[in-house]
């Protein structure tokens, strides 16, 4: 395959007229930036992430499926007035941004690229991933524990191990990667392709690639509907995030003025069978397309004024922390740091040189080291780094490869209670918690406890609790052995997907678990606990 499409490459391109008129092309295509302007612009892309992130923070999953509507906490009307007599921004609110994982974390990955270079491996972004301290939830706390269960990086975001294969955790970690890629979103998709495979896959990773190609054209573009436009070149077209940013797009040019209109046809398309244990069947919804369409409808909507921007994207609702800190990040690079409005960055200057949380990095080491980056990635593209100005070559974007994980959706939660499942050994019940969830499970330690399943369905997941006093327990689907649950996890990890399988034949099929009297030797225990399991339907 390789070699016949080497051969019909070479065929085209003998079939060409040898020109130097592309190349002069490209040259009068090419943008000229100064190093100021770029450093003011990556600057207000830091900046916007802080403020957005720190805007959104008190609503943070507490209105999910519905628009977060009346005064926000901090003080703000639906048309981005100060309102009398509430908490109003002030100059330390920023500050929140300090601790929040919408920066530190993707400054674990700048760091891995300041350290080994642009061609950092995935080996190594994901040994940097591995040792991390900080809490970490959904795909990224798959990852981390996949990762320190042995599973190689990449296979730590693919979907046969990792359920959140889909949640957004690499878009909220990858605008590092479009601050240091202006104008440059093939090479933005490149090292999104290494970074965002540690711990997603799929439209999970297609997030990353909207995200950053919108950051990389928000360089040299002012309408925001341009800027989406080109992010969704970035990723496959048949894509379900492709075909919901396509949706966003249509239904923004229908209802120019109706935010809400669009966020209902949205709510009404692509709110519905998240298949991450935490939202299955369930308001809550963490999937990264989802989000991804609040944070274009804030760009769309907002159209170049800041506050009204990071606004919408906070009042649709779901991960209003992550969708404010996203939109606010492309706009501040639109704007530049001197451009965005000086009440909202008032507070930045008192904090520039205080390090964030987990990392070695303040707000003037990173846009220090962003800078750094982006200059040589502008180099290797072709471009030239002279004084006083940049030439940064012409790049049209261009999708990865189509990539489809579908587990299927959610049809019903069958909870430890539920007939479905027998008991066998010394089980007992066990609290616990899924995200917004209070949940009872049952729980045995050592070796011998049985659980058993009937179900009808083409995939199932099992869901629990993973600590540090976890065991192993042995796994059989329709009497063969199909794996070993290891319920051990590192510290500040949170991760309730034991187990998970999909792509089954349709039909009746009978799970069945047996405790072990063995865990990893950094357990404290061997404890197995069982909350529910998720049955699917074909999709």
């Amino acid at each position: 395959m390789r070699i016949r499409f080497t051969i019909v490459g070479l065929i085209v391109i003998l079939s060409v007229p040898v020109s130097a008129a592309p190349a002069r092309g490209n040259r009068q295509r090419a943008r000229h930036i100064s190093h100021q302007l770029l450093e003011d612009k990556i600057r207000g892309g830091w900046a916007g992430q802080m403020i957005g992130v720190s805007f959104g923070a008190p609503t943070e999953f507490k209105s999910n499926g519905k628009i977060i509507e009346g005064k926000l906490p901090w003080g703000f009307s639906l048309d981005g007035e100060k309102i009398e007599g509430e908490k109003l921004w002030s100059l330390e609110a920023v500050s929140n941004a300090i601790d929040q994982d919408d920066l530190y974390v993707e400054m674990t990955f700048a760091d891995v690229m300041d350290r080994f270079g642009l061609d950092a491996t995935i080996d190594q972004y994901g040994e940097a991933f591995k040792k991390s301290k900080y809490s970490l939830w959904h795909a990224n706390a798959a990852a981390r524990r996949l990762l320190n269960n042995g599973v190689k990086a990449g296979w730590s975001g693919h979907p046969k191990y990792n359920i959140h294969a889909n949640d957004i955790d690499f878009q909220i970690e990858s605008d590092f990667i479009g601050l240091m890629t202006p104008g440059l979103p093939r090479e933005a998709v490149k090292i999104c392709d290494r970074v965002g495979r540690v711990m997603n896959f799929g439209d999970g990773l297609y997030g990353g690639m909207f995200i950053t190609g919108m950051y990389a054209a928000a360089f040299f573009e002012n309408d925001a509907r341009k800027v989406v436009e080109q992010g969704l070149r970035c990723i496959p077209a048949k894509s379900g995030y492709g075909e919901l940013i396509h949706d966003v797009l249509d239904w923004s040019a229908r209802y120019p003025e109706d935010w809400k209109k669009t966020w209902q046809l949205l709510e009404e398309k692509w709110d519905k069978d998240d298949v991450c244990p935490g939202g299955a069947l369930n308001p809550f919804n963490i999937d990264a397309k989802l989000n991804g369409g609040y944070v274009a409808l804030g760009l769309l909507y907002g159209k170049g004024d800041f506050t009204r921007t990071i606004e919408i994207a906070t009042r649709c609702g779901q991960d209003s922390d992550c969708n404010p800190s996203s939109a606010g990040g492309i706009l501040g690079v639109m704007l530049g740091y001197s451009r965005i409005p000086h009440g909202w960055k008032a507070g930045i200057p008192q904090l520039a040189d205080r390090k964030f949380a987990y990392t070695n990095y303040s707000f003037n080491d990173i846009t220090r080291s962003t800078m750094k980056r982006a200059l040589a990635v502008i180099e290797r593209a072709g471009g030239k780094v002279t004084e006083p100005e940049i030439t940064v070559p012409h790049q049209e974007p261009n999708s990865p490869k189509l990539e489809v994980w579908n587990i299927g959706a959610p049809e019903r939660l069958v909870d430890v209670k539920d007939k479905a499942w027998s008991w066998k050994g010394t089980w007992s019940e066990d609290k616990g918690r899924t995200d917004t969830r209070q949940v009872v499970g049952m729980s045995a330690s050592g070796a011998g406890a049985e659980a058993t399943l009937n179900f009808t369905g083409t995939s199932v997941a099992v869901v629990g609790a993973h600590s540090q006093e976890g065991g192993r327990a042995d796994i059989y689907l329709d009497d063969k052995k199909v794996g070993v649950i290891s319920s051990y996890i590192v510290e500040r990890t949170t991760d309730n997907g034991l187990w998970h399988t999909y792509g089954l034949k349709p039909g009746t099929h009978r799970l069945h678990i047996v405790t072990r009297d063995d865990a990893d030797p950094r357990s404290k225990g061997k404890k197995t606990v069982i909350y529910r399991a998720i049955l699917f339907r074909p999709k």
